[in-house]
């Protein structure tokens, strides 16, 4: 079989058999498509790539920049997709099986100081339905920590006022139920009242919450480039992200006094080592607290 015909059948499977979901497989094929690319100027056909070959490959990932965490994403790819095209006997032996990961330096997430939260917070001209809708976005994001995929997936029935939480879909399908502040949903009823009516107007009905001005639901690039323009209208240091406000969000609570596993259950995190680089940031911020105010520090 031709690489790009076992590549489309392991695509496939991962999408129809393993139920992976969309983002998931988008990476996978993002992933395949360079090591194809790389495949063909080398003339290789799949029965023929050989380990020292991934090794150039992902080498060659190394020198255009690439960041150890996406070197080691396109291993795991590499290694998903050998294993298969082996199961299915379209290759005699796995020439990924032996390759080790690369070790990747696990960096201090950024986050937002309070007075930056409050600042961008009041960027939103709420005179206008956009202004509303981006406001309650705003407060919803910082306010439950929800992934940026988490937020564009909400429907206008996920929030519930009165037990004050919120249910989204993760990764993986996971449901959870997340907590979410009284600003929050105030500001979450005021936009349903009196933005979404306006931004919805003649368009066919739609479940999805946070609508952008043609009545259709927000795409995850659109919040993307919503939350950069409030992070520079708000003068922040740092390009805004929508993964920063989650970031904030689980370091104002552990610096509250939040224990490690709510913040976890709250994150989504299926492993609480992912949670654990979130005490660094707590631990470096009571260090530099601690030699700003102790008299001998």
């Amino acid at each position: 079989m031709e690489m790009s015909a076992a590549i489309s059948s392991f695509l496939t499977h991962v999408r129809v058999e393993k139920g992976l979901s969309p983002n998931t497989v988008m990476a996978y094929r993002q992933d395949l498509a360079k090591f194809q690319v790389f495949a063909q100027k080398r003339k290789l056909a799949l029965a023929s790539v050989t380990r020292d070959e991934l090794v150039d490959f992902l080498a060659g990932l190394y020198r255009q920049k690439l960041e150890s965490k996406s070197v080691a994403r396109n291993l795991v790819t590499l290694r998903n997709f050998f294993r298969f095209a082996q199961t299915n006997e379209l290759i005699a032996e796995d020439p990924s099986s032996n390759l080790e990961s690369p070790k990747i330096r696990r960096s201090l997430p950024g986050y937002l100081r309070l007075e930056d939260v409050e600042r961008l917070l009041q960027q939103p001209d709420q005179k206008t339905p956009l202004g509303v809708r981006d406001r309650a976005m705003l407060e919803v994001l910082y306010s439950t920590g929800l992934r940026v995929s988490e937020l564009v997936g909400l429907r206008a029935g996920d929030l519930d006022n009165k037990v004050g939480c919120v249910r989204c879909v993760g990764k993986g399908d996971k449901e959870r139920i997340v907590p979410v502040g009284k600003k929050a949903l105030a500001m979450v009823e005021r936009y349903l009242t009196e933005a979404r009516p306006q931004l919805l107007g003649k368009a066919p009905a739609v479940a999805t919450l946070f609508l952008n001005r043609r009545g259709r639901g927000l795409s995850r690039v659109g919040v993307w480039k919503i939350l950069s323009g409030y992070g520079r209208r708000a003068g922040l240091r740092v390009a805004l992200t929508p993964h920063m406000l989650r970031h904030s969000f689980a370091t104002h609570l552990l610096e509250r006094g939040a224990d490690l596993r709510s913040v976890q259950l709250m994150l989504g995190h299926s492993d609480i080592s992912t949670t654990q680089i979130y005490t660094h940031v707590v631990e470096e911020r009571l260090k530099q607290i601690y030699k700003a105010h102790h008299p001998r520090a």
